[in-house]
Formats: structure tokens, sequence, C-alpha cells
């Protein structure tokens, strides 16, 4: 069951869905989530809802993740709401996918996963991310919904590049980048600020299999 809504709190809203797929401009980049929804080994890759507001909570209780994302640490009903339509404004923004990780029979919300545009799709290039809420954690689900994602982003003909930079200690993410089939490039000294500090990362990538 949802958490009820705070009166004034923003609603959330999924944008219309007459246009599905992809289509790119001089002007503009209009993104969609896919008709065939990712999936793979019980997990699925869905857009974000009122359900999931509790899973968002759950998720912002990891001290981590406020200092790499929009999410505030240990958010209330309403600041994950706000996350929650941010999500969905990837889409319009032409930023990249942003998908709510769900049990593929239940529909409960697990984690988050991202498929992000580096510049467009001229560049064939995204990064992608992934995160599990902590009481969803020590089931696979990172590695399953990666493996998903991965599919799904060899759907769009530009991508021929996809790369995660994970921190050096972060062994469990390093772990699902590998389990996804990515392989380490190489380790970027002093690469972005996290936390109030320059941090090292570690590029992994992973490329489009060259057709049979």
């Amino acid at each position: 069951m949802s958490p009820p809504t705070t009166p004034g709190a923003p609603r959330i809203r999924s944008p219309p869905r007459a246009e599905l797929g992809i289509t790119a401009s001089v002007t503009e980049l209009r993104l969609a989530l896919p008709v065939d929804l990712p999936a793979y080994d019980g997990v699925l890759l869905r857009g974000f809802d009122e359900r999931d507001v509790d899973m968002v909570m759950n998720l912002a209780t990891d001290p981590y993740l406020p200092q790499i994302g929009s999410l505030p640490g240990n958010a209330d009903a309403d600041q994950a709401r706000e996350y929650i339509a941010r999500q969905w404004s990837r889409l319009s923004q032409g930023a990249g996918y942003s998908f709510c990780v769900a049990d593929a029979r239940t529909g409960t919300a697990l984690g988050t996963a991202g498929l992000w545009l580096v510049g467009g799709l001229d560049t064939g290039r995204a990064h992608v991310g992934y995160s599990v809420a902590p009481r969803s954690r020590g089931q696979g689900v990172a590695g399953r919904a990666l493996t998903a994602l991965v599919g799904f982003a060899w759907t769009i003909p530009e991508l021929h590049r996809l790369e995660a930079y994970i921190e050096p200690w972060n062994i469990g993410s390093i772990g699902t980048a590998e389990i996804g089939g990515f392989q380490r490039e190489g380790l970027l000294r002093s690469h972005q600020p996290i936390g109030g500090r320059r941090v090292d990362m570690v590029l992994y990538a992973k490329l489009r299999p060259e057709p049979s």
C-alpha cells in the first residue's frame, strides 16, 4: 500500500504514451519508455509510479546514494514523490531512461536502473547506473537488472558503447558490472567530486556485440 498523500504534495503523473520509441532532431531528443519493458530472470524494468514511494524512502537510508544523485538522505514521502517525478522528467529532457527495478511477478519495487545518454545519441555512448533498496539486497537483483538494461540498450541502434563509473572501494558495484559483462578499462584519478572531495573512479565498459 502506498503512503497517504500529504496535502500539497506533488502528484506523480506518467507522461503521455502516445509516442513510444525514440525520435531525434537537431533541436530536441524525445524519449519514451519501450512498449516491451526490459526483463531478465525475474526482474522487470518499468516506469516509476505512486506504489514505489516506500521503496524510494528505503533507498534513501543508504548514506552513499544521496552523495551521487538527486535523492535526499532519509527522504520523507513528499521528497520520494518529488524524486519519482524527476525520473519521469529525464525522458522529456532527453537525458536518458530511468527505470524502477521491480519483481516481474508481483510488481514490487526493488531498486533503480538508468541508461543516461552522453551528449545525445550521436555520440553512440551511454552511462549505466543501478541501485538496490537495502531491504532487497543480497538476492542478485542488481546484476539481473543490469543484464535487462544492457539488453534494452542494444535495441537502440545508435548506441555502441556503455560505460559504468565506480569508486574503487565499491566491490559490490564492480561485481555487478562484471556480471553484466562489462570489462575494466582503467582507473580515472581524481575524476569527480563526491561528498565534498575528489575521488578516483574505475571505468568499466561494454561494447555492442558484433553481428553474427
